[in-house]
């Protein structure tokens, strides 16, 4: 079993990595392994990322990409491809959340922001590596989702469509290229003690009520879905595919 979590010889592709959930699954694809390519839109954030990757004995590279801009994405996948060779490992990751509040007060410039970055950005990604995974045999994509994405929650409504698009972009990619070794899966987390989360755990009142719903009665660390991230990236999940992974401390089974 120890072996199929083996990522020697992988290259991965991780973006929003420069913090938070990304930096987290970073570091742990990069201690079983893989190489990683630490991406985010400012270059000094990633090479900071990957250079603490690499004095812990670890290979990775920072190469700075605007998801948004579909000629950066071209670049990104093209340097990489021109340096290891291979894309084996599709990470997901980079989002954003501009707005909080009623669905009718929302402008469709906001829309289209949260649509871009979180659904059309990920499409364009995996599309690039497409190619590459199938040529190779096979890889994984892995769509960095949210439990907003399986239930909303008010003011969050156009985040929770993006979230929820980005779902049925991981099944429709999971059916289409499978016969190709390519597998694609979603993980969902809860609450995550994150820079993007920040705005609520800073808000003790705010984050006690949203804690003591939950069944494991805390938020999360960033490393607690890397692990996830690991097993999906690696053989030891070689049978699923088209899956959707909650991660939560038991909000989606809450009264939240």
């Amino acid at each position: 079993m120890k072996n199929k979590f083996n990522l020697e010889n992988k290259v991965a592709i991780i973006t929003g990595a420069s913090k938070g959930i990304g930096e987290a699954i970073a570091i742990s694809l990069a201690e079983l392994g893989a190489t990683v390519i630490v991406s985010s839109r400012n270059q000094d954030a990633v090479e900071k990322t990957a250079e603490k990757i690499r004095s812990m004995g670890f290979k990775s590279e920072g190469i700075a990409c605007h998801v948004g801009k579909e000629d950066q994405l071209v670049k990104l996948v093209d340097t990489v491809l021109e340096k290891y060779k291979r894309i084996d490992i599709l990470i997901n990751n980079a989002a954003t959340n501009p707005y909080y509040g009623p669905l009718d007060k929302a402008d469709g410039g906001i829309f289209d922001k949260m649509m871009e970055i979180n659904v059309k950005a990920p499409f364009n990604l995996a599309n690039l590596c497409f190619p590459i995974m199938k040529k190779n045999g096979g890889g994984s994509i892995i769509n960095i989702s949210s439990v907003e994405g399986l239930r909303p929650s008010e003011y969050l409504g156009i985040y929770c469509i993006s979230k929820s698009a980005l779902i049925m972009l991981t099944k429709s990619q999971a059916k289409e290229w499978g016969k190709y070794g390519i597998r694609s899966n979603a993980i969902c987390p809860g609450l995550i003690k994150t820079k993007f989360s920040e705005g609520l755990w800073n808000n003790e009142k705010m984050l006690h009520q949203v804690t003591k719903e939950l069944p494991l009665g805390r938020m999360a660390n960033p490393d607690e879905m890397a692990s996830l991230a690991c097993y999906l990236a690696s053989e030891a999940s070689s049978y699923t595919t088209g899956s959707v992974h909650v991660s939560d401390g038991g909000h989606m089974i809450a009264g939240i």
